[in-house]
Order: structure tokens, then sequence, then C-alpha cells
């Protein structure tokens, strides 16, 4: 696992990326350069020392694990650290009447921090593929909305859109009505939610059906079966640990063979 620090041009800030990189196995490696997900909340993705109460996403141990089965192929996993006390600002591109952290939103300049600091950074530095079908983005939460905005305001960068209790209420559900409009979308997209997300029965049932929305908005965009999976998971919680819990399947349907 390798650690560097970007200085970002948008965000004003210097930033930490941590990138895993794939384990190969068998007499050769792979043709092809390994595919690379991009994924918000870096600080909760590997290490219990740095994630939020101690939990991660666990995402070292899953793509071993599906990478050794032969799951997937070789992926590079690339966490980008989030800004602690600017996290709200920097991924959501409206205020959240919810949150009191979230005023003066740059999620415009975080689009422009991934996409034309982040990735280009990640591909001179490494031997990766650098076709749209083998780059993902993901994230959860706040993190999930802003690989959504990525995506919609930077149609055809990604191949690959990972979406887990995304905060779609935001704005009175913009990025909704940006998705309606929406040119292309990723070749796969999952979503993820589960129906207790919090301890309010209406906001449960709010998330449920705003992410059951977007799953309509895809399949009126035409993604059938093979390139949208919705999965709502009956009691999982708003938590690394449910994430954690999907991520096998989101990866397997994401980058499957």
């Amino acid at each position: 696992m390798d650690v560097h620090h970007i200085d970002s041009e948008y965000l004003r800030t210097r930033r930490r990326i941590t990138v895993l990189r794939p384990r190969f196995r068998g007499p050769a490696a792979p043709d092809e350069p390994p595919a690379v997900l991009y994924m918000n909340d870096g600080q909760n993705l590997f290490d219990p020392a740095r994630a939020f109460a101690g939990n991660t996403w666990r995402v070292t141990e899953t793509v071993n694990r599906l990478v050794e089965k032969r799951r997937i192929p070789p992926l590079i996993v690339v966490g980008i650290d989030h800004g602690e006390v600017q996290r709200a600002r920097e991924y959501l591109p409206t205020d959240d009447e919810r949150n009191p952290f979230a005023r003066r939103p740059m999620g415009r300049q975080y689009v422009e921090f991934v996409t034309r600091e982040v990735i280009p950074f990640v591909e001179q530095t490494y031997q990766v593929s650098r076709r749209t079908s083998a780059r993902g983005f993901g994230g959860s939460s706040y993190g999930a909305v802003a690989a959504l905005l990525t995506v919609l305001e930077r149609p055809g960068t990604f191949g690959r859109l990972l979406l887990e209790s995304p905060s779609l209420y935001v704005g009175r559900r913009l990025l909704l009505r940006k998705a309606r409009r929406a040119p292309r979308w990723p070749a796969r997209v999952y979503l993820g939610v589960g129906t207790q997300e919090t301890s309010k029965s209406d906001i449960n049932r709010e998330t449920v059906d705003n992410v059951r929305a977007l799953e309509s908005i895809l399949q009126h965009a035409g993604l059938g079966p093979k390139r949208l999976k919705l999965v709502v998971e009956e009691g999982a919680t708003h938590s690394e640990g449910a994430w954690a819990g999907r991520l096998s399947d989101a990866l397997t349907f994401l980058f499957g063979r």
C-alpha cells in the first residue's frame, strides 16, 4: 500500500491518497493493466487506526480475496481522504439544511480535483488501464453524492459507479433532477442502501425511496440488469460495517469477469 500527498489547486490544500496495489496470483501477470477504483472517505477504507470508530470497509481483505478467487481481475483502489471538518463542503454541490457544517459548498471544485488532479497523478505514477470502462468511482453518504456529481458533471470519465447510502435528499433532491438530464451513464452502476439508515422511520423511508427513484431514472435511461444493480438490505444501518458487508457483491458486479 502506497501513500501520496497531492497539492490541490482546486481545493487549495494538500490531500492524502492511499493506493492499494493489486495482488497478482498465477504464473504470469495479466495481459492488460489493472482497472482502478477511486473511492471517497479514504480514511475509512483500509486502516482501523484511521477509520471512523475504528471500522473500515475492509477493502484490502475483500479485494485480495476476490482477486485470488478470480471473481474480479486485479484491481487498484485509490482512497481519497476527506477534508475532515471540510468534508461536507467539499462533497456537496449545494447546502444541506440538515447540516450546519455544509455551508458554502465546494462540490464542483471537488469534481475538478478528482478528474484533473487525482486521476492524472495516478495514471502517470502507476501502470494502469486508461480505458473509461476500467475506471470506477465510489463512495457512501456524502461521498456517494460526490461520486454521483462527478459522473454527472464529467460524463465519460468513469465506466463504473458504486453508490452506498447516498444522501440524495440534499438540495431538495438536486442530484435526482440532474440525473434525469444526464446524457450518458457508466457501463455499470451499483446502488446499495439499508432500511435502518437512521433512527427515524420517516428518514429511512425517504432514503430508500430516493435510491429507488435513482434506480428508476437509470432504468429509464436504458440500464438493464446487466448494467444496474440495486441492493436494499433489510435492517442495515448507515455504517462502514454495512458498506463493508455489501462490498464483495458490489465489486463482483462492477468489475467481475
